[in-house]
């Protein structure tokens, strides 16, 4: 278990869904790891198989290239606590476009890599920017992204998005405030709202038959019982 917040923007999956690379801040100053960290583990776990400590929360995070290969956001610099040669960092990899060096910094590459289009950019005041990702879906529906990031507010964070889906030939557009996150999984939309995950399939009068998969508002105080791995991997060495 882990007494910190895990930073989901710096944070990714690979490819294959086996490993997990993200971000995270405990305020353990004194401790081997240097109170944040970047860490890549196998997925649903966050026990490491290698550790990047860091005193401080600029840059951090990293992103898959593929299932064997990773870039880490490195700034200016990280500290190789423990390193593993199952995956491989790939130092000509830095994203083309700079973001800045905190979250949108992994952020913005990941939607981009994910085949997401920066269509605008707003800057309505020195701290509130807000910028607008569009990504195609089925029968003429776009799905938009709006990005913000500005000060703080009531139930939100610095970053947070909002999305709406839109229709070219018709016009319609249907905004979402209350979706957090929104991605295509194949050929239906799946969105995360009110701490609950949903999904549609995207037809041709719009996202209409939506269906619960899944309810983190039910697990909250329950216990979260994960498969074990076999006896062998229980305990990880550093390669």
């Amino acid at each position: 278990w882990l007494k910190g917040r895990i930073y989901e923007r710096r944070s990714d999956i690979s490819p294959d869904g086996r490993h997990l690379i993200y971000f995270v801040m405990n305020g353990k100053w004194q401790s081997e790891a240097k109170s944040s960290w970047t860490a890549i583990s196998k997925t649903p776990y966050l026990k490491a198989l290698a550790i990047f400590p860091k005193a401080e929360c600029w840059h951090r995070g990293g992103l898959f290239n593929d299932k064997k290969s990773y870039w880490l956001n490195d700034g200016c610099g990280h500290l190789v606590l423990r390193d593993t040669n199952r995956l491989k960092r790939d130092t000509r990899f830095p994203p083309t476009d700079n973001f800045g060096g905190e979250c949108l910094g992994v952020y913005y590459p990941r939607l981009l890599r994910d085949r997401w289009t920066l269509v605008a950019r707003e800057n309505r005041t020195k701290y509130n920017h807000v910028d607008v990702f569009e990504k195609r879906l089925l029968h003429g529906w776009v799905l938009r992204k709006v990005a913000h990031a500005e000060p703080p507010g009531v139930g939100k964070g610095c970053y947070w998005d909002e999305h709406e889906v839109l229709h070219d030939a018709s016009g319609q557009r249907v905004k979402h405030p209350g979706w957090e996150w929104a991605d295509i999984d194949r050929k239906r939309l799946v969105w995360a709202a009110g701490g609950k995950l949903f999904a549609a399939p995207i037809e041709s009068q719009g996202i209409e038959r939506a269906a619960q998969l899944f309810a983190w508002v039910d697990t909250m105080r329950a216990k979260i019982n994960y498969p074990r791995p076999p006896v062998e991997q229980a305990f990880v060495e550093a390669d």
